[in-house]
């Protein structure tokens, strides 16, 4: 099998949660990984014992347990917003591997469960802690998974390349700011959001 060929395969067993739970940055770079001898196939948590088994099939290797080390294989979750205590930071959008986060600056945002990974990359960017992982009461079901992970993958490429236009034109832009101070101002403007938000807790408290 030609490497790229057997990277696509090995990706196309993966979850695409782009959790990272596999210490790399998403399933194609777990993928690429695993083809090279460099991780071994017991490193995916959403993907569990079945992925397991069908990755040692296809590299004709032994199967493995999951490794604890990495996570335990946990029942189907999504991400909830609270939107009423949502501050509209923006700053879980960029994080959401998929986009599955609507929403813009000094908004409310809100999850697009269908397109929601349960990957949990959006709880530590967000400063009110206003989101948490929610079991969809759904069972582990590996085909449905797989029926979804070419979508899936399709929406994670779209944000890489979102992401990557956008870091290109603040480097390209004239009239682009730094980007140190485009983040500082990023700050000031959380920290008077945040301001605001202590502010009306005050109120509703008092």
């Amino acid at each position: 099998m030609m490497t790229g060929s057997r990277v696509d395969a090995i990706d196309a067993l993966l979850p695409q949660t782009q959790c990272g739970q596999c210490d790399y940055a998403g399933c194609r770079p777990y993928a690429e990984a695993i083809a090279a001898g460099k991780a071994p196939i017991n490193r995916c948590p959403p993907g569990g014992d079945e992925v397991i088994a069908e990755l040692a099939a296809l590299l004709n290797v032994a199967v493995m347990p999951l490794s604890p080390a990495h996570g335990a294989a946990a029942a189907p979750a999504t991400a909830v917003i609270d939107e009423s205590a949502c501050i509209g930071c923006a700053l879980c959008l960029p994080a959401c591997p998929v986009d599955a986060i609507v929403g813009a600056r000094k908004l409310m945002h809100t999850v697009i469960a269908a397109e929601c990974t349960g990957c949990g990359l959006c709880l530590p960017p967000c400063p009110v802690d206003c989101i948490s992982l929610v079991p969809t009461g759904a069972a582990r079901d590996p085909a449905a998974q797989r029926a979804s992970s070419g979508r899936l993958r399709q929406r994670y490429l779209a944000h890489r390349q979102r992401l990557a236009a956008r870091s290109a034109g603040h480097r390209g832009g004239k009239n682009t700011a730094p980007a140190t101070d485009a983040m500082a101002r990023k700050r000031a403007a959380l920290d008077r959001a945040m301001a605001r938000a202590r502010a009306r807790l005050g109120k509703t408290a008092g």
